[in-house]
């Protein structure tokens, strides 16, 4: 008599110590979740902002910075092969906006749980044309590292199946390359600040770091009035998280989940204690490639957890979809040459790109820290006369502090665009960033963008 197991009728179950090789189901559907709610901020941030910033009348007029590049480069086809952007073909007004609406809807696609690589490139070239054209406004370090984990998430997914759990498998080569971007970024992040500063070195970066900060946030008091002991442990706990832990993310199962959970863990004190836009939402994407399905099977709810383990079971392997991947790996291998060399370079730069796609880049945050705060405040009147015997009032802004007795708002990972650059501004001087003088006019002349 023939006697049938069980087993043999029901999906695979994800092992929590697996014997045969860990899946990735379940972290796909995380990253892709998690990937389609950045896109989604970062193009709302585009509504919101992209007009008075970089419009026909914005600080920095975009039809003014394309035909510089046009000029210096030699053409318009020039600039668009040093800086591919869907701006090149139009960019009144109306296409900064539509390009940010289209982009906002289709993130909502992805966070909603469907995402196939056609919807994830159109995504990824949309913000790029952002990154390429935004200058100033868009040249933090976290918005080509979007553009790189964007890159790498389209490979993800099949070529046309947009369900949460398609027949297809995450391929391996792919997760390996997350893996290896946040190898490069937390190991960059905490070389540039070994090398930096020496409050780092000494470990009381933190001591001034939560007041100096660009944007602090609600908790940033708080953080900054801990105990010097806490601070100083703190600063190594940073060094552990950049320094030790991206060395264990190709490990075996257990180093790489304790390496991934540090890391994450890392980001997230960031987040509660600063307004650092949705840099560290954004770190924590490719840090989820450490972590297998037998470890999200104990956190994710058991439905979602039956889905993935349903799909596992009548997967199907595609040679098209894991060629392209090793194709994607030996190009990205190719073009980390540099980065790493500028990593291991005692002249190290940070948040740097090397190819025209921003498909391998340098990162890094922090490398020097302020020990004093300085902040511009623009003031205005309304009386006839103005002068030292006038009421001046501050243009108080959305999220820079102005007034020291008021608790800073929550805003990550939104981000304030101008409020950044005013940051950076109030080190340096007008001739190193002239847009402040078109602002001051557009104050003097109540501009509603300004």
């Amino acid at each position: 008599m023939e006697v049938k197991n069980k087993m043999d009728s029901e999906p695979q179950r994800f092992s929590r110590m697996p014997v045969t090789p860990p899946s990735y189901w379940l972290t796909r559907f995380v990253i892709l979740r998690l990937m389609g709610t950045i896109y989604a901020v970062a193009f709302l941030v585009a509504i919101n902002q992209i007009v008075p910033l970089i419009g026909s009348n914005g600080l920095l007029p975009i039809g003014i910075y394309l035909k510089q590049v046009s000029d210096a480069l030699g053409s318009a086809g020039a600039g668009f092969m040093r800086l591919p952007s869907l701006f090149w073909l139009w960019h009144s007004d109306t296409a900064l906006l539509a390009v940010a609406w289209i982009g906002f809807v289709l993130s909502c696609v992805v966070v909603a749980g469907y995402a196939n690589a056609p919807l994830l490139a159109v995504l990824w070239f949309l913000y790029m044309s952002f990154v390429h054209a935004g200058q100033d406004w868009y040249g933090y370090g976290w918005e080509i590292q979007l553009t790189e984990t964007g890159f790498l998430a389209i490979f993800l997914c099949p070529l046309l199946d947009l369900r949460p759990f398609p027949r297809r498998a995450p391929p391996m080569p792919i997760i390996v390359l997350f893996r290896w971007l946040i190898f490069r970024i937390m190991l960059g992040a905490g070389m540039i600040k070994i090398r930096g500063d020496e409050i780092w070195r000494n470990g009381t970066a933190l001591y001034y770091h939560f007041e100096t900060q660009p944007i602090p946030g609600p908790l940033s008091r708080w953080f900054h009035f801990l105990p010097r002991v806490v601070l100083k442990i703190g600063g190594w706990f940073n060094f552990l998280a950049e320094l030790v832990a991206p060395w264990f993310v190709f490990w075996q199962r257990l180093a790489r989940h304790i390496a991934g959970s540090v890391i994450v863990m890392f980001q997230v004190t960031i987040i509660l204690s600063g307004n650092l836009s949705f840099l560290n939402w954004l770190t924590v994407i490719p840090a989820l490639a450490c972590f297998d399905d037998g470890f999200w099977s104990r956190l994710l709810p058991r439905a979602l957890v039956n889905k993935a383990e349903a799909a596992a079971a009548r997967a199907e392997t595609s040679k098209p979809m894991l060629t392209t991947a090793w194709v994607v790996t030996v190009v990205i291998g190719l073009l980390s040459i540099q980065p790493v060399l500028n990593m291991l370079s005692p002249g190290q730069i940070m948040n740097t790109s090397f190819d025209p796609l921003d498909l391998v880049n340098t990162y890094g945050a922090f490398g020097t820290v302020g020990q004093e705060r300085l902040n511009v405040v623009f003031e205005g009147t309304t009386d006839e006369h103005p002068d030292e015997k006038a009421n001046w009032k501050p243009y108080v802004y959305k999220g820079l502090p102005v007034f020291p007795d008021k608790r800073s708002p929550q805003i990550a990972p939104y981000q304030l665009r101008l409020d950044w650059q005013m940051w950076f501004a109030a080190m340096s001087s007008p001739n190193e960033y002239p847009w402040t003088l078109n602002l001051v006019w557009k104050l003097l002349h109540n501009d509603p963008g300004a």
